[in-house]
């Protein structure tokens, strides 16, 4: 018997808090045009209990991540191991902790502390009502039945890096730029569907999978729960508290940069996955498993060697703007180039405390579904690279899961360069960390399978 309890508890930022989603610029929320809501299954089954959170937030840093797992431990009895702290990646939302740089990071300024990235007058108030969707979904078990489907949709998702004619890549070029030459890698099309009814045959909870950058609302200062609260909202009649599980979506945008006429609508791209959805729910077919359990492991990947010319580069520019570099006369944005000095000079320092980094990557069994979730914002190609290998029915990989890990590119993105390659605390890693990543998550599905 597979058990499961559901429940939906609001986060929505006060006024003043920092939106997040954007670099060196200050964002306080001023308007809420849309709820934002953490989303939370509690499942129980084979003498296993596993909680799956989902929230409307850009990203927890890692401390935060563990401070829901510790205190979910705590007062529900769950091995932290056996929680996932899912963020959408919402870019019209707060954080939970800061992330651009480490807590030993001393060259920004505490005046302005949204540079960091987060605020921490979110912090306490959000876990707390994260762990009451806990609570109240660990109240609400009972048994349940569980169905699997799948559909495709290539309507709304679009890989956003491209090669241009002199052989660099570039991340969101012009819309239908001359220079554009192809685009660079895939998508993942798969609009994946798990649905829990109860024996009365009523909806108690499911699981949504698309991969897709939600950054409909960047760089505003209004919270919109985006393309992933949209399609929950549509879906909630049908499945009861849907969560939504993005995948690794580092290079994949709503924004097709060769469409003229592209759509920029997240509640018509939450009608049209909803859509998709509905239609996938038609041909669901019930698990022959019941099966409940999870493995985790925590790889020791090491930081990338930085070049000496950008350890100079950044010490020099440090040196000439010990603060903020501002572009406008507000104090609201910061050059990006400034924040990439103390970034890499934070990232150095880093190197020198310890040149390896941890790497969480966990994986669920949930009857005939693999669950994946990976750190951070890795390529869309590991996450196909692990379906491809999957020997569950269905496989369902989440991207920014469990802390802060920043982008995690293909070897050949290093070689073409780019945004997500430059180097930074949001792209720390080797060009060889996505291959690895990808092979230990392999290894924990088969191993669960």
């Amino acid at each position: 018997m597979l058990k499961a309890g559901a429940a939906q508890v609001d986060i929505t930022p006060d006024p003043g808090i920092q939106l997040a989603g954007d670099i060196g610029r200050y964002r306080p929320t001023e308007e809420v045009r849309e709820r934002l809501y953490a989303r939370a299954l509690v499942l129980e089954g084979d003498g296993a209990r596993a909680c799956l959170l989902s929230l409307d937030l850009l990203a927890t840093n890692n401390f935060w991540s563990g401070e829901i797992r510790r205190r979910a431990a705590a007062r529900f009895g769950l091995a932290p191991e056996a929680v996932m702290v899912h963020v959408v990646q919402n870019h019209a939302s707060p954080t939970l902790g800061h992330f651009f740089v480490s807590d030993e990071c001393a060259l920004m300024p505490p005046e302005y502390p949204w540079l960091r990235g987060g605020d921490d007058r979110y912090n306490e108030p959000t876990v707390a009502r994260i762990l009451e969707a806990i609570e109240r979904a660990a109240a609400a078990m009972q048994p349940v039945e569980m169905k699997l489907a799948r559909a495709m949709d290539g309507r709304v998702a679009f890989n956003r890096r491209f090669v241009m004619r002199d052989g660099s890549a570039r991340c969101h070029p012009p819309n239908c730029d001359p220079q554009i030459l192809h685009v660079e890698g895939p998508t993942d099309p798969e609009v994946g569907v798990m649905l829990l009814t109860g024996r009365d045959g009523r909806p108690v909870a499911g699981l949504l999978h698309h991969t897709c950058h939600p950054c409909h609302g960047y760089p505003h200062r209004y919270v919109i729960a985006d393309w992933p609260g949209a399609w929950a909202e549509l879906m909630a009649g049908q499945m009861g508290v849907p969560l939504v599980i993005n995948g690794c979506c580092g290079n994949v945008h709503h924004n097709n940069h060769v469409d003229p006429h592209a759509m920029h609508d997240h509640r018509r791209m939450g009608e049209m996955l909803a859509e998709t959805a509905r239609r996938a729910l038609e041909r669901a077919e019930p698990t022959g498993s019941t099966a409940l359990d999870f493995r985790r492991k925590v790889l020791r990947l090491p930081l990338r060697r930085l070049k000496q010319e950008e350890v100079t580069w950044a010490r020099r520019y440090v040196e000439e703007h010990p603060g903020p570099e501002w572009i406008d006369a507000e104090k609201t944005r910061v050059t990006w180039d400034w924040v990439y000095a103390v970034c890499t000079m934070d990232l150095r320092a880093r190197q020198e405390r310890d040149p390896l980094c941890d790497y969480e990557v966990q994986a669920f069994r949930i009857g005939d579904l693999a669950l994946v979730t990976l750190m951070g914002e890795p390529f869309v190609e590991a996450q196909l690279q692990i379906k491809l290998a999957s020997p569950a029915r269905h496989t369902f990989v989440a991207h920014f899961c469990n802390g802060y890990a920043g982008y995690v590119p293909t070897r050949r993105a290093f070689e073409r360069g780019g945004y997500e390659t430059r180097t930074s605390n949001g792209s720390k890693w080797e060009p060889d960390a996505l291959d690895a990543i990808a092979d230990e998550a392999v290894g924990l599905v088969r191993h669960l399978f």
